[in-house]
């Protein structure tokens, strides 16, 4: 009892004094109760922490809802950026309940500065430096997926693990590596046969492709069989890369996992076409690979030197690897380009250099010259030759969909013949062929499923392509897009259009960034001649002797009488307003109202002010809607 009223927060670690506080108000004996605990602990708490607890103080009605605010409090100032992600991520149309991974962290690391939540789409990946603190930890992430209305699957969640399975990676306290069972589907993959394969491959390779170092030189007789320009020719230059990259990822390191307390070092290299970079920490066995880097040079760099190549590699690489590097002393830059050494000592450099170099001036490194054939890993990551993009989707084939395909096929009248032809013992020579029952179009260097005229097939497609949470109900573009990268049928516009147009989550959720379309109305029939024209401007044409390039139309919307009165055809609108009081008004009289296009000079200033005076009402056009004003038009003809 003596220490609870003497014990405050500065004594200990915000979340350790959370805990040993719960565990003195909960002795049996204490002889206390709710009211004055929650008083004490808010008095003895920090003054941010003390301030938070006050505006919620009437809602905590347990000991256990104070502690839980309070850690939430602490742990949300900490890590504001990852949990307001969560907490505002709302429940989509198909509830998915997200899979926890909870991990105890081997790293003691500063948790000030260091998050403690993961998220990618459903995996939710909680890590923390004492179980005492994971605990805490645990409770405020959980709160915040009951808070949004989630559930976490507890078949699916594991608690306290020190390695698991993480994206496609086995992550240990050691490093990180890939998954025994995908490399040993790169080991065992078939011999290709066409672009297509290669390009399969190379996709899961490419995933990979930061364990493997001088990954682009193993790989570049397989990349260059990617370009649809080149001839697919299986030799022994592309057979020998083949076995070559399945070895090297068969035998790939493990990469360190970033620790923030050892020496950095960041390598760079730049090529005609590529950059490539290495992030290394040296620990007690030598310099040990974090993570590689390479891409593209932008177009617009192509053609620039060497020293502003390889300072483009280094902006890229701080920009990729900037929640490593920002904030940290000291590390070192290697690089082959000795002038680049002192790009801060130039007298002139040009206005992009000198944005990279004050971007640059974020950062604390040393600058290190190492000779070309020393910079063996990041010089293989800039020569990548291929940069491909692989567009992926998460849709599979189910079995119980390959009868219900084989019907369709049978039923309708545009496949039946052809799949009856080529499911016979002699197929004629055709783009169609027949694989597990499905009827496969080969169109533009791949094989298309075939979708037959069955609504529930169609239907389900669309549903998986457009409302699937990967698919985030795009627009009718993007989901046309993703279905023919897959898939071929008749009408798949008219489809695609109808269903997103029918979509009740697309109605009710995305707003509208314009006031609806009122309907459409015939303008009303004049009562008399001359009292409703129609006014419109055509040209430019040849120059008379007068000047005139150009014809004011104006007709009776009645009775049709037409002037056409030459003019200029850029004549400003007081020059038109006199032509039309001469030319018209002067015995025809002043008309009720005008029927124009949007022309600027028909809309401006002077001319709706001229027509306040003399009582004549406008009315302009609808926009892209010519029709409006037809009378007009149909008389320019005939001009």
């Amino acid at each position: 009892m003596d220490k609870l009223m003497t014990f405050e927060q500065g004594t200990l670690q915000n979340v350790d004094w959370i805990v040993e506080y719960q565990h003195l108000t909960s002795v049996p004996d204490i002889q206390m109760g709710f009211k004055a605990i929650k008083q004490y602990f808010i008095s003895r708490s920090c003054s941010a922490l003390g301030n938070a607890l006050t505006h919620v103080e009437d809602t905590l009605t347990t000991p256990a809802e104070l502690f839980d605010k309070a850690a939430q409090i602490i742990v949300t100032n900490k890590e504001s950026e990852n949990l307001h992600r969560l907490s505002t991520t709302g429940p989509s149309r198909d509830q998915h309940q997200p899979k926890v991974a909870v991990v105890v962290a081997a790293t003691p690391n500063d948790q000030s500065s260091e998050a403690v939540v993961l998220i990618y789409l459903d995996d939710i990946l909680v890590y923390s430096r004492t179980l005492d603190e994971h605990i805490v930890h645990l409770r405020v992430v959980l709160n915040r997926l009951r808070l949004a209305k989630y559930k976490a699957n507890f078949d699916k969640c594991e608690f306290a693990r020190q390695e698991l399975e993480y994206l496609g990676h086995f992550v240990t306290l050691k490093g990180i590596r890939p998954l025994a069972d995908k490399i040993q589907a790169i080991v065992d993959w078939p011999e290709p046969r066409c672009k297509t394969d290669v390009r399969s491959f190379m996709g899961l390779a490419r995933y990979y492709q930061r364990f493997v170092e001088s990954y682009s030189k193993v790989a570049t007789p397989l990349s260059r069989l990617q370009f649809p320009k080149v001839p697919f020719e299986f030799d022994d230059a592309a057979r020998g890369a083949f076995t070559t990259l399945k070895a090297a990822m068969q035998a790939a390191p493990a990469l360190r996992i970033y620790d923030p307390t050892l020496p950095t070092q960041v390598t760079t290299d730049a090529s005609g076409y590529g950059i490539g970079a290495v992030l290394e920490q040296c620990h007690e066995d030598g310099w040990h690979p974090v993570e590689y880097f390479s891409q593209k040079v932008p177009l617009v760099n192509t053609l620039d030197d060497a020293r502003k190549k390889e300072l483009l590699t280094f902006v890229t690489v701080l920009k990729q690897w900037r929640h490593f590097l920002l904030g940290r002393r000291r590390f070192k830059w290697n690089t082959d380009n000795n002038p680049l050494t002192f790009h801060k000592t130039h007298d002139t450099v040009t206005s992009t250099i000198g944005r990279w170099m004050y971007y640059i001036d974020q950062f604390d490194f040393d600058p290190c010259h190492i000779p070309g054939p020393a910079n063996r890993a990041a010089d293989a990551l800039s020569r990548r030759p291929d940069f491909c993009a692989i567009v992926t989707t998460t849709f599979d084939l189910d079995d119980d969909l390959q009868p219900h395909f084989v019907k369709g096929y049978k039923s309708d009248p545009t496949c039946s013949t052809l799949y009856a032809e080529l499911s016979s013992d002699h197929p004629p020579a055709s783009h169609y062929r027949i694989s597990d029952g499905f009827l496969l179009l080969h169109s533009r260097g791949k094989d298309l499923l075939v979708v037959p005229q069955d609504r529930i097939l169609r239907t389900r497609l669309l549903g998986e392509f457009h409302d699937a949470r990967l698919s985030a109900h795009l627009g009718v573009n993007r989901t046309l897009a993703r279905l023919l990268q897959r898939f071929h049928w008749l009408d798949v516009l008219h489809d695609v259009t109808r269903y997103i147009e029918s979509c009740a989550f697309c109605h009710r959720n995305k707003g509208r960034s314009r006031v609806p379309f009122g309907e459409l109305k015939p303008l009303p029939i004049p009562r008399a001649p001359r009292l409703s024209i129609a006014m419109d401007m055509t040209g430019p044409f040849p120059r008379n002797r007068h000047g005139h390039d150009g014809i004011l139309t104006v007709v009776d919307r009645l009775s049709k009488y037409a002037r056409f009165l030459p003019c200029k055809y850029h004549a400003a609108a007081p020059e038109l307003a006199r032509l039309l009081h001469t030319g018209w008004i002067t015995d025809q009289g002043v008309s009720e109202d005008i029927v124009s296009d949007r022309d600027t000079r028909f809309k401006s200033a002077f001319w709706t002010s001229l027509m306040t005076e003399s009582g004549t009402t406008m009315k302009p056009s609808s926009a892209r809607h010519p029709q409006t004003d037809g009378q007009t038009e149909r008389a320019h003809q005939t001009a």
